[in-house]
């Protein structure tokens, strides 16, 4: 089946998109990864050795950009200015690198987005050339109006980041779908893989998450089971369920035919 995610012009043959903190090692990360198939690895360009200091372990060595689209993040930003100077930085250390993830965080505490941060930085960034996809609160209003400043992806919160609670309003991603073309990457609050099944089922177009693997007491089996999970989401969209029926039982097998019973 040729069903790939398009972002930024690129396509990706993997909908799960894969964080690459929290690991006791690049190792492990490096592991995780390939048993989660993602093809784009998000990194915290403030907290991620990626050359800036030469006598600790590079993540590009076990993370090879050449394999992975690199997603450079602004986690830890708590203003528009600080999260613009993070993405400059990042470019610079990845050769021009456009593709960002923007996130302005209202609270250390909640890691609740600030959208007014946000929207501010955006325009900023689109407007310095960057492909932005964008870390937002599940408002359809503010996903829309990302989208009109020309954000390359849309990607709201399902709960809390690290939370582990899931998608706690799944109407709203729905209205977020309705309103805009770009891609809506699930970002933050993932627990396991029935929650990323969900996700796709609900037609997102991707999840993104870091802890939910990380964390998790084996993050290479729990790597593989997001990724069944994710296409097995992704292909129960694709085939449509059947409907809901209040009250309407359905034999599985036709009843028609059968032979009645002789005895009396």
């Amino acid at each position: 089946m040729n069903d790939t995610l398009t972002i930024a012009g690129k396509n990706y043959s993997s909908r799960l998109l894969v964080g690459t903190g929290k690991y006791k090692d690049f190792t492990e990360t490096r592991a995780a990864l390939d048993a989660s198939g993602a093809e784009i690895v998000t990194v915290a360009i403030r907290r991620t050795n990626l050359g800036q200091n030469a006598n600790e372990p590079n993540l590009l060595d076990a993370v090879p950009p050449s394999k992975f689209t690199y997603l450079p993040n602004t986690a830890g930003c708590y203003s528009a200015d600080d999260a613009v100077r993070t993405l400059r930085l990042a470019r610079e250390l990845l050769d021009g690198h456009s593709l960002v993830k923007l996130e302005v965080l209202g609270d250390p505490q909640s890691l609740y987005p600030n959208v007014i941060e946000t929207i501010a930085a955006a325009k900023t960034l689109v407007a310095e050339g960057f492909q932005v996809m964008v870390y937002t609160s599940d408002d359809p209003i503010v996903a829309k109006q990302l989208e009109d400043i020309g954000c390359a992806a849309i990607m709201p919160l399902a709960s809390l980041i690290g939370s582990g609670m899931g998608i706690l309003n799944p109407w709203n991603l729905q209205l977020i779908m309705e309103r805009v073309q770009v891609p809506v990457i699930v970002d933050a609050g993932v627990g396991t893989a029935s929650d990323a099944a969900i996700a796709m089922e609900l037609g997102c177009d991707g999840v993104l998450m870091n802890t939910a693997i990380a964390s998790a007491q084996n993050p290479i089996l729990m790597a593989s089971a997001m990724k069944k999970g994710v296409e097995a989401g992704r292909e129960a969209f694709l085939a449509g369920r059947m409907p809901r029926k209040l009250y309407s039982a359905s034999p599985s097998s036709p009843t028609a035919g059968i032979i009645a019973s002789t005895r009396s």
